[in-house]
């Protein structure tokens, strides 16, 4: 199985920024489509972002010109750089491995694999 492990989430003030690592491990994990998604309580989790194996990226609207997604492959890591953090940011954030169906919708045909998560937490 693919194993993927977060992180470098933490508490911040709003105006500030974290960066989010993922490291993946296990057979065949480069295969996979990449993406971060962050789960607050009592909110449908959101996928925040998305890249495939060509290296296609797309975001959520309320990330947009924020996050920026990256990969570095020759250390098998997933990157989730986060600047301008707001409280509305907070979340607790997951990366996980699968095939992406459409990623100007983004939409997955699958999720096959998910780390444990991180927590991000950006006060005023």
């Amino acid at each position: 199985d693919v194993q993927l492990v977060e992180s470098g989430g933490g508490s911040v003030q709003a105006g500030e920024s974290l960066r989010l690592s993922c490291v993946a491990s296990g057979p065949n994990h480069e295969i996979y489509d990449m993406g971060w998604f962050r789960l607050t309580p009592g909110k449908e989790r959101e996928a925040v972002a998305l890249i495939d194996t060509s290296g296609n990226r797309n975001y959520a609207d309320s990330v947009k010109g924020r996050f920026t997604i990256s990969q570095d492959n020759a250390n098998n890591t997933l990157y989730l750089q986060m600047n301008s953090l707001k409280p509305e940011d907070t979340a607790k954030y997951s990366c996980a491995a699968g095939i992406i169906s459409d990623i100007a919708e983004r939409k997955w045909y699958s999720l096959n694999y998910w780390g444990q998560g991180t927590q991000v937490t950006v006060s005023n």
